[in-house]
């Protein structure tokens, strides 16, 4: 299985934030994120990534689950989801989890894979990530292994 690897500083376009009722200091937060992976893989290097999660954050702590598609430089495309735990300290938050690739177009359909992520908010409206993890291509219909 290839190892892969890489990281972004990717834009918040659009987010939203519902402040619930059922307890002080609890937040639903929706987003979405583009960026361009930097990536040692060059199947990976300047891929356009778009991200949407769902944050339910209460009291500095929370969970966060969402999909995410990288539109690699021939057309391919990989995507999957992920899923972490989020750490708020005043203003910055953290966050950390896992990744799965569930699917792909191109020359990765059949791909599947997984790996772990780390971020953290650089402002209110990027937020820096580096991630890891490994992936194996099915082999195609009359092809050798």
């Amino acid at each position: 299985m290839p190892n892969i690897s890489g990281a972004f500083t990717a834009t918040v376009t659009m987010q939203t934030v519902l402040s619930c009722n059922d307890q002080p200091n609890h937040d639903l937060a929706l987003a979405e994120l583009h960026a361009t992976q930097k990536s040692p893989d060059p199947d990976w290097n300047n891929c356009r990534l778009t991200y949407s999660s769902i944050a339910d954050i209460a009291n500095g702590q929370g969970k966060q689950h969402g999909y995410y598609v990288n539109e690699h430089a021939d057309g391919s495309r990989d995507m999957g989801s992920f899923e972490g735990r989020i750490k708020m300290s005043g203003n910055e938050m953290t966050s950390e989890g896992t990744f799965t690739i569930n699917s792909g177009t191109g020359k990765f359909q059949g791909i599947r894979g997984s790996g772990t992520w780390k971020a953290r908010n650089v402002s209110p409206t990027q937020i820096e990530m580096s991630w890891s993890g490994s992936y194996e291509i099915a082999a195609k219909a009359g092809h050798a292994a």
